[in-house]
Formats: structure tokens, C-alpha cells, sequence
């Protein structure tokens, strides 16, 4: 497996990691309006879904320095 490879599965890693966050903030919004959470606890599945997308900008920027090193 080449370095293009390498970074291009990172990449749709990086997508996933993206994507799942959003969807489960979403659901677990949505369950928290139904089963009428506390806003203590609705903050708490925001703060999760911070941390998820603090990580993928981490990996992002992990990727962007592989490329940068590969150039060379």
C-alpha cells in the first residue's frame, strides 16, 4: 500500500469519524427531547460531540502533515 492509499484511507476515516459524530449529537438530541432530559445531561452529549469533532480537526491536521512530509 502506497502513501496515496495511505492517505486516502485516513481520509475516509477522518469522514466517518465526521459523520458518526453529527449522527449521534442528532440522536441523542432527539432522545433527549423525547424522554425529556435535563439540560445538565443534553449538555453533556454536546460536550461529547465536541470532543468528537475537536478529533476529527486533530486527525485532519495529522493528515495534512503526512501529506506535507510525503511531498518531499
Amino acid at each position: 500500500m502506497n502513501d496515496r492509499d495511505r492517505h486516502d484511507r485516513q481520509g475516509r476515516i477522518i469522514a466517518l469519524v465526521i459523520a458518526g459524530t453529527g449522527l449521534a449529537w442528532v440522536a441523542a438530541m432527539a432522545a433527549g427531547n423525547a424522554l425529556d432530559w435535563s439540560q445538565r445531561t443534553r449538555a453533556f452529549f454536546d460536550l461529547a460531540a465536541l470532543a468528537g469533532f475537536g478529533t476529527a480537526i486533530w486527525m485532519i491536521y495529522g493528515l495534512w502533515r503526512a501529506r506535507q512530509k510525503d511531498k518531499d
